[in-house]
């Protein structure tokens, strides 16, 4: 579809359109990470995952500062940016903000979710989202630094996948 059919669509064509496009994301996302894991097995498709996601937190980081002129450095910036961030739109992130800190949690995975669903169980996604984080985080500003509170395969309560906590670092 040409840039410019764009332009022609009213508000709610554009909703419609943005949701399909992050469900389809999604799904791409699902179907990728399974077949590299009956391809190499989980742990080859954890650490490929790891090295994709650290490259798109990097790139969607640089993108969504253009494409949005994000000129905010720190904690606020980096919220300002994960409002544009494929992920956060689809994974609804709970943060809370402060002037030290950051906080981000993730009530419901739907990544996790569709893997216990089929029977497959929970994969490990802790060093593939600190990757994407912190190369996120650092476009934003080299002086964020992530911390993972907890993600699998580290336990947590049945309510919450991962917390996470951002902070500027000493």
């Amino acid at each position: 579809m040409p840039e410019k059919d764009l332009d022609i669509m009213d508000r709610e064509e554009l909703r419609k359109l943005a949701g399909s496009l992050l469900w389809q994301l999604r799904l791409a996302d699902a179907f990728w990470f399974i077949n590299i894991e009956k391809r190499m097995g989980l742990e080859g498709a954890e650490e490929v995952n790891a090295l994709v996601w650290e490259q798109v937190g990097r790139l969607a980081a640089r993108d969504i500062i253009g494409r949005f002129a994000i000129k905010e450095k720190g904690l606020q910036g980096l919220l300002q940016a994960l409002k544009y961030f494929s992920w956060g739109l689809m994974l609804d992130y709970d943060v809370q903000s402060g002037d030290k800190e950051m906080i981000l949690s993730v009530p419901v995975c739907p990544a996790q979710e569709g893997r216990k669903k089929h029977g497959l169980g929970e994969y490990s996604c802790k060093e593939m989202h600190l990757r994407e984080f912190t190369a996120f985080a650092g476009e934003i500003d080299p002086r964020i630094r992530v911390h993972c509170i907890f993600a699998p395969p580290d336990d947590h309560p049945p309510e919450l996948y991962c917390r996470w906590r951002f902070d500027l670092g000493a």
